[in-house]
């Protein structure tokens, strides 16, 4: 009687193809690969779209806030979708070629191939983003502290202008502005208060003050009413510039590794 040993019963049960069954579906080094790739595409074209705005925009003439807006969301989604297909179907082409799987799960992997590397690239350009932004707010100075430099101006405007004078209260009236900006409106205390600094500083009236005053409030918050109404856009077009970016990625690393399959 022929004797069968335990290993090789287990051979026979056991299918060649489960025998790699735990290894991880993740071909990590495409993956990386293709988040640097579009990682480096988004800052190359955000360098661009930059030069291309700078060459565009004349000091004479700045485009309003709203056109700004528009401007710059059109152009991340320009960086974002082509970003995206780039590093994507270099995931799909660069990753490892999975034998003995089903087409199902081959497109499956793909697309969560295509999407890992877009999280990546993201994850990366928002770490220099964020870092670069860091540097140019720590170095660059706030002389208006919040608030509307030209209002301010308009606070102290005299005939015969003392600038010694008017520095030394724009710091004060600043903060005062900057403060009514961000709780609605001036308290009656304040705006007394201000218009009496700024009929002593210009010589107009005190109730002439008060309307400067009032005037600059509104300026203020105009611009700071249009700032956040532009934030809350560009945030907007964002997101969804990102969730259509992430499909396009899946299915660039899809459409890639269908032609990585096809020429082996």
């Amino acid at each position: 009687m022929t004797s069968i040993s335990y290993t090789e019963i287990t051979e026979q049960v056991v299918p060649a193809a489960a025998v790699g069954g735990s290894r991880s579906a993740v071909s990590w080094p495409a993956v990386i690969a293709g988040a640097v790739v579009a990682a480096a595409t988004s800052l190359v074209l955000l360098i661009l779209g930059s030069g291309l705005g700078l060459a565009m925009a004349s000091p004479w003439s700045a485009p309003s806030v709203t056109s700004f807006t528009v401007m710059a969301g059109i152009w991340f989604i320009v960086i974002q979708w082509a970003a995206s297909a780039v590093g994507g179907y270099l995931t799909g082409r660069l990753r490892t070629r999975w034998t003995g799987t089903h087409t199902h799960e081959v497109f499956f992997r793909d697309t969560a191939h295509g999407f890992l590397a877009w999280a990546l690239s993201t994850v990366l350009v928002a770490v220099l983003l964020i870092s670069a932004g860091s540097s140019v707010l720590n170095g660059a100075g706030q002389p208006a502290a919040g608030a509307d430099a030209y209002a301010l101006d308009t606070l102290f405007r005299t005939a015969a202008p003392d600038t010694a004078a008017a520095v030394a209260t724009r710091a004060e009236a600043a903060r005062i502005l900057a403060r009514a900006a961000a709780n609605g409106g001036l308290t009656p205390d304040d705006r007394q208060y201000l218009g009496q600094v700024v009929a002593a500083r210009t010589g107009v009236s005190v109730a002439d003050g008060e309307a400067r005053v009032d005037d600059a409030v509104i300026a203020v918050k105009t611009a700071a009413d249009a700032a956040r109404k532009a934030a809350s856009a560009t945030a907007l077009i964002t997101a969804l510039a990102m969730v259509i970016g992430a499909f396009i990625a899946s299915v660039a690393a899809a459409l890639g590794g269908q032609l990585r399959d096809e020429h082996p």
